[in-house]
């Protein structure tokens, strides 16, 4: 099998920094799949100047990509607009194509009442489920979460991940 050198790269990159080949790297909105997105993005930083919330930053090989420890994409299409490449397109949808999940880490699952990743969910997509003990099960609701990342950078445990979703396109 053949593989290119953006994929040899890419996977190298990978392997160096410990990471997995299904870790997901959270793209800016609307961006195209993972090998269409490395051959049309210039790594300009077009999106990356053109972002409000400030939450896109250069990642690996130079590819822009969301900090969720930053704060939680608005999906204001600010990057979108300033994409002269055109990696970005509003023909992608779901426009952010992951969700959240929560690990055995989390203080609500330990014992420790914290809710800090729920109550900046604004989708209500984080849910508690008290459980005996004093303990509390924590699940994402896959259909609400819009993948937005709001939940992140408020969570004390560093409990959550991306993964790749599959959601409907609705966004609001």
């Amino acid at each position: 099998m053949l593989t290119t050198n953006k994929e040899f790269d890419a996977s190298r990159r990978r392997f160096f920094r410990g990471g997995s080949r299904a870790e997901a790297v959270p793209r800016p909105p609307w961006a195209a799949d993972e090998a269409r997105f490395s051959e049309l993005c210039t790594r300009c930083d077009l999106c990356i100047d053109g972002c409000p919330e400030n939450v896109l930053r250069r990642g690996s090989g130079g590819f822009p990509e969301l900090d969720f420890r930053v704060g939680g994409c608005t999906l204001c299409g600010a990057c979108l607009e300033a994409c002269e490449p055109g990696a970005l397109s509003i023909t992608v949808h779901p426009p952010l194509p992951w969700t959240m999940t929560v690990s055995d880490n989390c203080l609500s699952a330990q014992g420790v009442t914290c809710r800090a990743c729920g109550d900046e969910c604004e989708r209500r997509a984080i849910r508690f489920r008290l459980m005996v003990g004093g303990r509390a099960e924590v699940t994402v609701v896959q259909e609400a979460c819009n993948g937005c990342g709001a939940c992140v950078r408020f969570c004390p445990a560093d409990a959550i991940r991306v993964v790749p979703g599959s959601r409907s396109s609705e966004v609001a």
